[in-house]
Order: C-alpha cells, then structure tokens, then sequence
C-alpha cells in the first residue's frame, strides 16, 4: 500500500465501530494492518466480515483462539513485530488474554497500545456496556440538538463513535508514533468516545462560558434556532440546508430571495428568529428543491441541497473529487485527507476472517515451531 504510513505495522484485534474506522484510517494511508480475528466467532452486526463491512478494508486477517494453547503467545509474537496495537474491548478483556500494555510493552518497548472505548478505561462507567449514543447523552452535545420540544434525535453514530472515537484514536496513535520515534518509548494510547465527543464540543464550551450558547434547544446560532443557519422543506418535499452566517453571504441570500434587509436582523436581534425563519420556510414551501438551487447556483449565499446517498454520490462536485471509489462492487468514501508526495493506493477488498493465516505468520517471521505448535493445540 503507498501512503504517508507505508512501512509502519499494525495489530488490529477486531471488534466493532471505532476501533476497526481507526484501523482503517491507518491502512488508507500505507500502513501494514493486520487484523486478529477471535477464531471460531460470530459477528453481532449485520454485514461484518463481508465485502459490505466497508471498515475491514485495506487489512489481511489471521484468525487466532486466543483461548487455546499458545494463542495468546502467538498473538504476543506478532505484537512484539509491530510499531502498534488497536484493541476495542472492554477494560481488562486484553489483561484477561495475557495482552495486556504492561506485557505487550515489555516485550516490544517501543509499540504504541491503543485503547478504545466507550466511557474510558477509569471511572464508575468504565466496566458499563454502552452505545455511540449513550456516550454522547452523556456528555451534553446529544441535548444541545433537535426541536425544541422533541426529543434529541439519533445522529448517526458520526459524532462519538467515528468523530469521537475513531478518528481520535487514530490520531492518538500517529502522535505517540511520533514520539517514539524520538525518545524511543512506547506508551498506551487511552481514547474514550466521552473524551472526544466533549473535545468536538470545544467551541459550544466557549460558547456557553461567553454568555452566547443557551442550554434551550432550537435557539442558538448553530442549532437550527437561526433563520439563516437551518434547514427548510421544499414544495417537493425535499430539503435545503441554509448557512448564510456572516454577514456577506446573509446579503446574497436575502438579494436572490428578494427580500428586505431591514426586516431579517440576521445577528442582531435573535429575539426575531422564531418569526423570519417561520416566514422563510413559507417561501421555500413554494417551489421544488432544484428550482431553488438553481437560483442560487454561481452564488455565496451558502444555500446547498440536502441530498441522500445516491444523489450525493452522482453530485458533480463529489465526481470531480473522486469522493467515492468502488471496491470489490461496493461503493464506499476514498481514503482521505490527501497527501500531495505520498497518494493512498485503493483499499484492498475485505479479507474473510483467518483468510491470510499462514501468509502473514510467514511474512511477518514467526518461527516454525511456533506456527506447528498453535496448529496442534487448534489455536489456529
């Protein structure tokens, strides 16, 4: 795999969400992972393991019982060969298979460990079972969004499990890469979904400690609780996402509306923004979504449709970024961000758990004995 990362090794023991987004984000950009399965397991969600488990891309799989006879050995031996280890379980499960840091970073003193999880491997909640949605509640941001009203809606899984979680793990790992590199330390990378979903929140924390963020939902400048920072329903039933905040693009959108500037306040006066936003959806109720686009188009009045999945992909901005690719029939997102000297290769397909077994022992330089010895406690 070409990338950034190319020559840099990684374990991944597989589980669920963030964990295998961070793993993925890795191998995207050249980094050797491969990918422990718990031999003889069977997935919980829906697709996993396929060819439509779009997160299992980019990385061969061994697949490994570690609670066989010499499992945990084996796996130790391929970990003490890497320059970093990701692990989603619960706190203590990788104790419990004889993985834990203390152990891994005995034997390989430079590996970086990373850990996710949901609640953090401390505190009261560390050993409780949860969800993206269930950390997010937790740490305000689920509250600040939705209706007033109504309660909060579901937001995907986006913000604590791949924003929160994944991507920060991902991150983390790369940080603790870079030390190593200098001082010549591993360390344990410990990346709680809470921890970063409260630091996507950063900006609403100043907000609120400024006196410009109101707990009340539907109110504020990012919430839909401006007019011009929302979205609307067209006439045809779709919709339109309006986000004219400064100044001069909230002029463009009121000149292509037609409308008066002195009667929408924009900033001025959000006592106002209940009634103008009432009379903007009104307006936009009055044609289809695409007339209205088409009256913005060439224009930065920050006035965008709304599209689902199959528009997204045939949007020509999204074309001429090559935003989506195709792998082994499945469309899915492009590695992302992109490197000007050091451009990802396609992802390779997804692997079917223990597809790679005997290859990567060999690759990766596992002893004979070793390899003979798993084979006949079935660890493998």
């Amino acid at each position: 795999m070409a990338g950034p990362l190319s020559g840099l090794r990684f374990v991944e023991m597989v589980g669920i969400g963030p964990a295998p987004f961070a793993a993925m984000m890795l191998a995207d950009q050249g980094a050797e992972v491969i990918r422990i399965h718990q031999k003889g397991g069977r997935p919980e969600i829906p697709l996993m393991n396929t060819r439509y488990d779009v997160l299992a891309r980019g990385r061969r799989s061994i697949a490994i019982d570690l609670k066989a006879e010499g499992g945990s050995v084996l796996a130790l031996d391929l970990i003490a060969k890497a320059d970093g280890l990701i692990e989603g379980f619960r706190p203590g499960v990788m104790e419990r298979f004889g993985l834990g840091p203390q152990i891994c970073l005995q034997r390989n003193p430079q590996l970086v460990y990373g850990r996710m999880t949901g609640w953090g491997q401390t505190g009261p909640l560390a050993q409780t079972a949860g969800h993206d949605l269930n950390y997010l509640a937790l740490t305000g941001a689920l509250h600040a969004m939705g209706q007033a009203g109504a309660p909060p809606p579901v937001p995907l899984n986006l913000i604590a499990d791949f924003g929160g979680g994944g991507m920060l793990l991902a991150f983390g790992m790369v940080s603790a890469l870079l030390r190593a590199k200098i001082n010549g330390n591993g360390q344990v990378v410990d990346a709680a979904m809470i921890d970063g979903a409260s630091l996507l929140s950063s900006m609403f924390w100043g907000f609120r400690a400024g006196g410009v963020w109101s707990d009340r939902r539907d109110a504020n400048l990012l919430d839909g609780g401006a007019y011009f920072y929302t979205t609307y329903v067209c006439a045809d039933g779709r919709f339109l996402a309006v986000a004219a905040i400064e100044v001069r693009f909230h002029t463009i959108l009121l000149e292509r509306l037609e409308l008066d500037a002195a009667e929408f306040t924009h900033l001025k006066d959000p006592a106002a923004w209940p009634a103008l936003r009432a009379r903007l959806a009104g307006l936009f109720l009055q044609k289809p979504r695409d007339e209205w686009v088409a009256l913005f188009a060439g224009s930065d009045a920050c006035v965008s449709p709304v599209l689902d999945w199959q528009e997204a992909a045939n949007h020509p901005q999204m074309q001429a970024r090559s935003a989506l690719i195709t792998v082994d029939g499945v469309v899915q997102p492009a590695p992302a961000p992109r490197f000007g000297d050091d451009p990802a290769s396609t992802p390779c397909p997804v692997a079917e758990p223990g597809a790679d077994t005997q290859a990567i022992l060999q690759d990766w330089g596992i002893d004979a004995q070793s390899i003979s010895h798993a084979t006949e406690s079935g660890a493998i």
